[in-house]
């Protein structure tokens, strides 16, 4: 009895034993392993960003910077008092890494300083055994060698935070490293999925606390793709240089394709200085600027177009029959509707205007006639076919739709029926009427060329070309349009009102037209006693000063938009600045003094010479100084 009990004994472990060690061998060898080694991510590198000639406008340096592990420093806070000796180390950077610390395991590395020069990391290796858990490393971070030009095109990156996560709806689990960047406005915002790449990893072995022991393995992830926009430095950064010391914007489209070539929002601002860290004091100087330095006006900006508009309700009213090129509407500097006045610009009036005239001299009272004619939907309708009123597709965050009313938006919006006199404020671009620069050079570009130029900034997402759509006719006869390009024609070359910023090359001519928008409401009491002159007034109550234009006009190549924020005038501040824009842009680069008329050619040069080059940011330096 007792040899069988033995037996039976030895009986179960062997099959015990052989169960364990043969049949169920691959599962407990998979669990072993499973406990014994750890994947970690690996960060891919980010893709480029570059201009439409491969210059580069965002791309990837060595960011050294140092990590600590508190298990291995035991004393993080005397540790980190002695590495503030030997490398510059901020308060702020000093109190996030042992709050850091303090949150994660003891063996898991906190990033304690980055962006540092390798003479920072041969200092902190050299002094390594009074140094305990500190270690120096390397890895990539992001940089914007044109920093003011392309802020608001380029945007830039900072770290995950847990509202970015908690609006993705299936985050990628690499945006779990901490400190991770990614897009936060900008094409790096709504091309990031594309820039960002996929991580690698690496096979790790640790202990059973958890410590790391060795490298098994890795592999390498895959970079994010590189991006090719439609920009052209060159052309960005004369139109950020030429609109220096002001609050404005210029939008340069070329017309046989839509690609964007300038979209510029001065004044400009550092990138950099939120990849780095952005210390407390730039920010509030940013934010307190009254000229809205982060704000991409180009895009997002909305104002009355004023002047620029009348091609719109010109165009509506030859559209709808409702009236002849030849025919004649008389302005004697206002026009009465019971017992109010709608005041012409010029206070004697024009007399007799045509279209042509009207365009030319920007007679306001010709444009009451053509919106009362047309009314609000008409003109809605127009606006909206010549790119206006309209969201158009950019890898930009708020692009603004502007706004294009009609009689049944009054109603749904403000509870009250169209009346004649908004007709009146419609026609010269005033009242509800919103629109952005960007909009305005869709404008120009759909006039010059009669089709439906649609926006585009990327060019090629990781060397593929992006799509082009060709663009198909606007449905407007092009007997309209030409009338309405030799109104523009006649604005510049023909005693117009931006005749002073006619462009002298034969070849180059331009056409345009030149707005003004109110800002403020002028009483009736002002009007009698003289209206005050614009700078007279602080300069938040000055009028916007716009100008659309396209060049050449026997062979459109370049429509543009500019505003200068209260600015005043159209034709004397927007026009001057708009040729010169454009002229960069038709020439490929600084236009030769010939292509100014003879008695303007001293101030081109003078201008010329006195282009300050746009500021650039060394980002090692940047980190000393904030520090």
């Amino acid at each position: 009895m007792l040899l069988g009990i033995q037996l039976g004994t030895v009986g179960a472990l062997a099959a015990r034993m052989r169960q364990l060690q043969i049949v169920d061998n691959e599962r407990y060898a998979l669990l072993a392993e499973e406990n014994r080694v750890n994947i970690r991510l690996i960060p891919p590198a980010r893709g480029l960003i570059y201009d439409r000639e491969g210059r580069a406008l965002a791309v990837n340096r060595q960011n050294y910077r140092i990590v600590m592990v508190r298990e291995q420093a035991r004393d993080p806070e005397a540790i980190l008092d002695r590495l503030g000796r030997i490398v510059v180390l901020a308060p702020e950077a000093r109190e996030r890494a042992l709050k850091e610390m303090a949150a994660r395991s003891a063996f898991v590395p906190v990033v304690v300083a980055e962006h540092l020069t390798w003479d920072d990391v041969v200092r902190v290796s050299a002094n390594a055994p009074v140094l305990p858990g500190v270690i120096a490393e390397v890895g990539l971070s992001r940089f914007y060698p044109d920093a003011y030009s392309t802020a608001h095109v380029v945007g830039y990156v900072g770290p995950v935070s847990e509202k970015d996560l908690a609006a993705i709806e299936d985050p990628d689990p690499v945006l779990q490293i901490p400190r991770f960047q990614i897009g936060k406005t900008g094409v790096e915002q709504r091309l990031e999925t594309e820039l960002r790449g996929q991580a690698g990893n690496m096979r790790i072995e640790v202990s059973a606390g958890g410590r790391v022991v060795r490298e098994l393995g890795r592999v390498e992830g895959t970079a994010g793709k590189d991006i090719q926009l439609t920009i052209d430095k060159g052309v960005q950064n004369f139109a950020m240089q030429r609109m220096a010391g002001e609050s404005a914007s210029a939008v340069v489209i070329d017309v046989t394709n839509g690609d964007i070539v300038a979209l510029a929002s001065s004044p400009g601002f550092d990138p950099n200085s939120f990849v780095f860290g952005i210390g407390s004091t730039e920010w509030n100087a940013l934010l307190g600027d009254e000229y809205r330095p982060l704000s991409n006006k180009a895009v997002s900006g909305a104002y009355p177009p004023g002047s620029t508009f009348k091609m719109v309700v010109a165009l509506a009213a030859l559209d709808a029959g409702l009236v002849r090129p030849g025919d004649g509407v008389n302005c004697p500097g206002f026009t009465a509707l019971g017992n109010r006045r709608f005041h012409c610009w010029k206070h004697g009036g024009h007399g007799g205007v045509d279209l042509r005239r009207s365009l030319a001299q920007s007679c306001d009272c010709y444009y009451y006639e053509m919106a009362r004619r047309v009314g609000p939907d008409g003109i809605s309708a127009m606006a909206r076919r010549l790119g206006l009123g309209m969201r158009h597709d950019l890898p930009m965050p708020a692009v603004s739709e502007g706004l294009m009313p009609d009689a049944a938006w009054k109603a749904a919006n403000r509870d009250e029926k169209w009346t004649t006199g908004d007709s009146f404020n419609y026609g010269i671009g005033q009242g509800f009427t919103l629109a952005s620069p960007l909009q305005l050079a869709v404008m120009a570009a759909r006039v010059a060329t009669g089709t439906d130029v649609a926006p585009r900034l990327v060019r090629a997402v990781g060397g593929e070309p992006a799509p082009l759509a060709a663009p198909q006719a606007l449905g407007v006869e092009e007997s309209w349009l030409r009338r309405v390009r030799d109104g523009m024609y006649a604005v510049v070359n023909d005693g117009g009102t931006a005749g002073r910023s006619r462009i002298a090359d034969p070849t180059m001519v331009m056409a345009g037209k030149t707005g003004t928008s109110q800002v403020r409401i002028i009483t009736a009491a002002e009007r009698a006693a003289g209206v005050t002159r614009n700078e007279q007034l602080p300069w938040n109550r000055r009028d916007h000063a716009l100008f659309v234009a396209f060049a050449p006009y026997d062979r459109p190549k370049y429509a543009i938009a500019q505003i200068v924020e209260h600015g005043g005038g159209g034709s004397a501040v927007a026009a001057p600045v708009a040729r010169d824009i454009l002229l960069r842009a038709l020439y490929g680069e600084l236009p030769p003094l010939s292509a100014y008329p003879p008695d303007q050619r001293g101030a081109a040069e003078a201008m010329m010479k006195g282009l300050k080059p746009l500021p650039e940011t060394d980002p090692a330096e940047d980190v000393r100084s904030r520090a």
